[in-house]
């Protein structure tokens, strides 16, 4: 098998796994309303720390059209387009922007510096919580202020952990060079 062969196969099978990850994460929940907190963030930031901007963004894709076609993978183990549009909507497509911009953290040289990481981490969740808060607040036609309260204020510190876990973890696997090589 030549080796581009072998590097591209080696991305497909990080790109499927990570996708399977944030699927399985929607069973780590704490149901607190209309949002629950799950895993899910965690393995989103990963994926795109791990797999770079375009990959990680094929990871959430990967995600979201398996809920789509009724694999019970979206948080508390639903399925459907329902879900997707529902109240949730906008964080379940927010994903695919946070991936992207998690992924832009990483060198040119594929190093992931903790400061660039982090900072991209930090932009990313905020694009996540502009999107899921203003779709959040049209489909349940609440105030600004409600949808801040319910969709935003109770995940801040558990997202800001998630961040740079997600961010130690990538840096671990990166010096142990178990990740797929970017082009």
């Amino acid at each position: 098998m030549p080796k581009d062969s072998l590097h591209d196969l080696h991305q497909l099978v990080w790109t499927a796994l990570l996708a399977a990850t944030i699927g399985a994460g929607a069973y780590l929940i704490v149901p607190i309303g209309p949002v629950p907190v799950s895993m899910q963030p965690f393995f989103v930031f990963l994926a795109g720390y791990v797999l770079g901007p375009r990959r990680g963004a094929m990871a959430v894709a990967l995600y979201l059209l398996a809920g789509t076609i009724g694999l019970p993978v979206f948080a508390g183990g639903r399925s459907g387009l329902g879900h997707l549009f529902g109240p949730t909507g906008g964080y379940l497509f927010g994903w695919l922007v946070t991936a992207w911009l998690c992924g832009l953290g990483r060198d040119r040289d594929g190093g992931l510096p903790w400061v660039r990481g982090g900072a991209f981490g930090l932009a990313a969740l905020l694009t996540l919580y502009g999107m899921g808060a203003a779709w959040l607040k049209f489909a349940l036609a609440m105030s600004w202020h409600k949808a801040w309260l319910v969709g935003i204020a109770p995940f801040i510190p558990w997202d800001a952990v998630k961040i740079v876990a997600a961010l130690a973890c990538a840096r671990y696997l990166t010096r142990l060079r178990l990740l797929p090589g970017r082009r």
